[in-house]
């Protein structure tokens, strides 16, 4: 099932999502007409994991890391399924990433592997939009509008078990290919690792890692990540406004 928010004229509305329609608990929502999608959590962190692919590793000139490698975006990152992204005026290197995400269903802390598929709530997609040229991490991955979450949550995938099929079409032309199989640490494995050391609530997002990630962004831009039995996620880069 594929659960949606929408920001309707009464405030954001819950419900599932089918054929463009969020159907809520007393009444139907159609996008576009009765409002735009909103990301589908309201996280309080949005932990993100890097350098989890092998490809990307030498990409980049990294080291293979012995454990996961993460940091945090805030909630002030995100953005919604559709919504422009910014050109932020400080960075000349703007690129991004596509990454699935899953979304904790329930207060936890030091879970085992075999429990994730119990916190989760389901999976969806993120961007992790980077100012390359940037000093450190934060500076870089951390910004307004640098996580677009979305476009819904699909509940019914356990992306603990199954090999999923990601693209990433930047402007028509094809950046990014590869399967969740090709990851150095599983899904299952950096939900448990992060929930040793943070205590996850619900809403908040945990990001897989991306393959490698060739090019950067200019705005006209559009960006489409797909991951199969999740959905595409699609936003265009913009100039910053004034």
């Amino acid at each position: 099932m594929r659960l949606a928010r929408i920001d309707t004229a009464s405030g954001p509305v819950t419900g599932r999502y089918e054929n463009g329609v969020v159907h809520a608990d007393d009444d139907t929502h159609e996008v576009g007409v009765d409002g735009e999608l909103l990301p589908p959590c309201e996280p309080t962190a949005l932990y993100c994991v890097g350098r989890n692919y092998a490809e990307t590793l030498d990409q980049m000139e990294y080291e293979r890391p012995e454990e996961p490698d993460f940091f945090i975006k805030p909630p002030a990152s995100l953005l919604a399924h559709e919504a422009p992204i910014p050109y932020p005026e400080f960075t000349g290197e703007l690129t991004y990433a596509g990454e699935l995400a899953a979304v904790i269903d329930e207060h936890c802390h030091d879970i085992g592997e075999d429990e994730v598929a119990d916190v989760v709530r389901g999976y969806t997609i993120m961007n992790d939009v980077d100012a390359l040229d940037q000093q450190g991490r934060t500076a870089r991955k951390a910004f307004d509008g640098s996580g677009p979450l979305g476009p819904w949550l699909e509940t019914e995938l356990d992306a603990t078990a199954t090999e999923i099929e990601m693209y990433t079409d930047v402007a028509g032309e094809r950046r990014q290919e590869a399967t969740t199989d090709l990851m150095l640490f599983g899904v299952a494995e950096i939900v448990s690792y992060l929930s040793n050391r943070f205590t996850l609530r619900p809403g908040d997002v945990i990001a897989f890692g991306s393959p490698a990630n060739p090019g950067l962004v200019e705005p006209g831009d559009t960006v489409e990540i797909t991951y199969e039995g999740v959905g595409t996620l699609r936003n265009t880069v913009v100039e910053p406004t004034e």
